[in-house]
């Protein structure tokens, strides 16, 4: 069972993460030449010469941009999570994901995409698609992330979510019976995301069955007033999720063994 935790942007931070034996370590770029990158490459080759994955989240779309960035820090794999719509109703969106994806592809083949997939929430998971969605997508995709997007009553989805125009850190949970037709139909590896954390990441894999699971907001530290911050990881969180991933892991295969 695959462990991944994001906004981690320092190498101080990644020697953590690894000590816990977090397997995937993502880091985020805010804008393309951001005065943090020489710490972000130093993060990433930290977790490289560890044995662990790296992954990089880049919130700006532009193609040229995320290149040069590429380039520069070799991360081991690229995370798009643009917020999508569905093929119906955001049809030229996801058109134009789709093709960023590809020429990201095309440019470096050696690095793994991992792709966004939106989930609804629990009885409004209905209206994104997520089937329709990930069978365009999976041809050039070597990871599905399954994550939250909040519903909206408006047309313009992309404002409803906590960083406009991408999908993440809402702290809530998707429809896990959606997350599970996904990795039953999906020929790539899915990792489940979306409102995880220690409490329930062992439930989520075994309602979900995942190949890894992923935790942001629910293992960051929390301010005064119980609000997670942002790009502040709780170690203790960390460890403790850790070690219910690999414990619901165990139990599973045990299981699986015995029928």
């Amino acid at each position: 069972m695959i462990v991944q935790i994001y906004e981690i942007q320092t190498p101080r931070e990644a020697e953590e993460m690894i000590r816990l034996e977090v397997d995937h370590i993502g880091s985020v770029m805010l804008d393309p030449f951001p005065e943090s990158r020489f710490d972000l490459k130093q993060t990433i080759r930290t977790v490289q010469q560890a044995g662990c994955k790296s992954s990089l989240i880049p919130l700006f779309n532009d193609v040229d941009a995320i290149s040069r960035m590429v380039e520069e820090l070799s991360p081991d794999m690229l995370h798009l999570c643009e917020t999508l719509g569905s093929v119906e109703k955001d049809r030229d969106g996801v058109f134009a994901a789709l093709d960023r994806q590809r020429t990201l592809r095309e440019r470096f083949p050696e690095i793994e995409l991992m792709r966004s997939i939106p989930i609804g929430q629990p009885g409004r998971a209905d209206r994104w698609g997520t089937l329709k969605l990930a069978a365009l997508f999976e041809p050039i995709s070597d990871w599905f992330l399954t994550d939250t997007i909040l519903s909206t009553d408006t047309p313009d989805v992309e404002i409803a979510q906590p960083v406009q125009g991408y999908i993440g850190i809402t702290g809530m949970t998707c429809d896990w019976a959606v997350a599970n037709a996904l990795v039953r139909s999906s020929r790539i590896p899915v990792v489940l995301a979306g409102g995880i954390g220690p409490h329930n990441v062992a439930d989520g894999i075994r309602k979900v069955k995942p190949a890894g699971v992923d935790s942001c907001t629910l293992t960051n530290a929390l301010d005064l007033e119980n609000r997670p911050i942002r790009f502040q990881k709780d170690l203790e969180k960390v460890k403790s999720m850790v070690l219910a991933a690999r414990e619901s892991d165990t139990a599973h295969q045990v299981a699986s063994i015995r029928q």
